[in-house]
């Protein structure tokens, strides 16, 4: 009898961890919080690890610290703290909702750390920008680096502003010790292709795609639109597109950046309508291209502000960027007072980049009075920044007002704000 509800109980777990797994894929977590309490209060044999492991991504997902450190004291009670996949998931858990030092804390008491728990918290260093300590837990790994270690790597890397040739240093290195990259390595690797415009590289990740099969999805093709188009070659942006069999959202906009980058803004709308044609719903990534687009052209005013309106009608809420690119086309075109009129009336956060926009604008129109605005704005936003300070004194200067371009540099001067250096990248191909 003591054998059969032993069995019974295992069929059981079995069938509530394929459920788990089910709901955790798919992203619903919600649900799998609920059968997890539900395998709690209805099995009255201890858990498995991998129900650990699978629980504490849910957690994770919905930032739910309390039940993650529940699981944990669950996790040390059962002696599954050894088991690779349930102490990355909680390193995962704790560097997502706790915070990074409670993470390392908890990795480095992980007595057998396999590439699986590095990874993990290799991965929390670079989710927080901290690519410099990600690279020393790196250099002091004691087990071989696996694809996911040199993936993670080249993500954080090509994220920074002056890490994209690292990040290719990185790939090399891993293409070295005998690992094939996958989709993540392409991917990643690409970002950092687009921070140089590095053509060669762009062809190569094409390539290889190609003799590999690697994107079965329009992911990567998506991505090598835009690294295309970045390059200068809108012709390779526009086959590579034109040769997805299914177009997503993803691609119609990448494509219309493309041309939006070049000052094709009529290539760019017509995009746009062939994709209202395709049935393919715009997003708010494809509203920022067509505006960008706008921005990059001469006297399309009005077209910003029908796309603006063209938001409305599908539902798609402006943030701070959408509302930067109308200031931007809004300043360009002179019309100042609107400018400032929607910068006003932004029921979002104000950036910097907004009120740089219509200082910009200022400057090309001589309109000193909202130029004095928009500079006390950004003198409060980014007071470190030298440029807002030089641009102000420069249209001081252009109205013939000495003492105040005087001024600005003295305050400049008072705050210790020196201007930088311009400094750009070269690839030889």
């Amino acid at each position: 009898m003591g054998s059969y509800n032993t069995l019974s109980h295992f069929q059981r777990l079995l069938s509530f961890t394929k459920q788990l797994t089910s709901h955790v894929n798919q992203g619903s977590h919600d649900k799998a919080l609920t059968l997890f309490h539900h395998i709690q209060a209805s099995l009255a044999l201890p858990l498995d690890a991998h129900v650990f492991s699978l629980i504490l991504k849910s957690c994770s997902s919905l930032r739910r610290p309390q039940l993650g450190a529940a699981v944990h004291a669950h996790v040390t009670k059962s002696s599954f703290l050894p088991n690779p996949y349930v102490a990355s998931a909680l390193v995962d858990m704790y560097g997502k909702c706790v915070s990074v030092w409670t993470a390392r804390h908890l990795f480095d008491e992980i007595p057998h750390r396999n590439v699986v728990v590095w990874n993990a918290m290799i991965s929390v260093y670079t989710r927080n920008a901290d690519v410099a300590e990600a690279l020393r837990l790196f250099e002091a790994m004691d087990v071989e680096p696996d694809v996911g270690t040199y993936n993670t790597i080249m993500a954080g890397m090509s994220a920074m502003d002056d890490g994209s040739f690292r990040a290719v240093e990185v790939y090399r290195k891993m293409c070295e010790r005998g690992w094939k990259p996958d989709l993540i390595t392409l991917l990643a690797l690409l970002r950092a292709c687009v921070g140089v415009a590095a053509f060669r590289f762009v062809k190569e990740i094409h390539g290889y795609d190609v003799r590999n099969g690697i994107d079965s999805r329009s992911q990567l093709s998506s991505g090598l639109v835009e690294a295309y188009g970045r390059c200068g070659c809108v012709e390779n942006a526009h086959s590579v597109f034109r040769g997805l069999k299914e177009k997503d959202v993803v691609a119609w906009s990448s494509l219309i950046s493309v041309y939006a980058v070049h000052g094709e803004a009529r290539a760019a709308f017509d995009v746009f309508r062939e994709m209202e044609w395709a049935n393919v719903v715009p997003d708010k990534i494809t509203f920022l291209a067509v505006l960008k687009a706008c921005s990059h052209a001469e006297g399309l005013a009005d077209e910003a502000l029908s796309y603006f309106d063209c938001m409305r009608r599908y539902g798609v809420r402006a943030n701070s960027d959408h509302y930067s690119c109308l200031v931007d086309v809004l300043s360009r075109a002179g019309r100042l007072r609107e400018a400032y009129e929607v910068i006003r009336k932004m029921p979002v956060k104000v950036t910097a980049r907004a009120w740089g926009a219509l200082l910009s604008g200022c400057r090309t129109y001589g309109n000193l009075e909202l130029a004095e605005i928009a500079g006390r704005a950004l003198s409060e936003l980014e007071p470190d920044n030298p440029s807002h300070y030089l641009l102000l004194s420069t249209i001081y200067v252009s109205l013939g007002r000495h003492d105040e371009a005087h001024r600005m540099r003295r305050e400049m001067r008072h705050k210790g704000v020196k201007a930088t250096v311009g400094r750009s990248w070269t690839v030889q191909e």
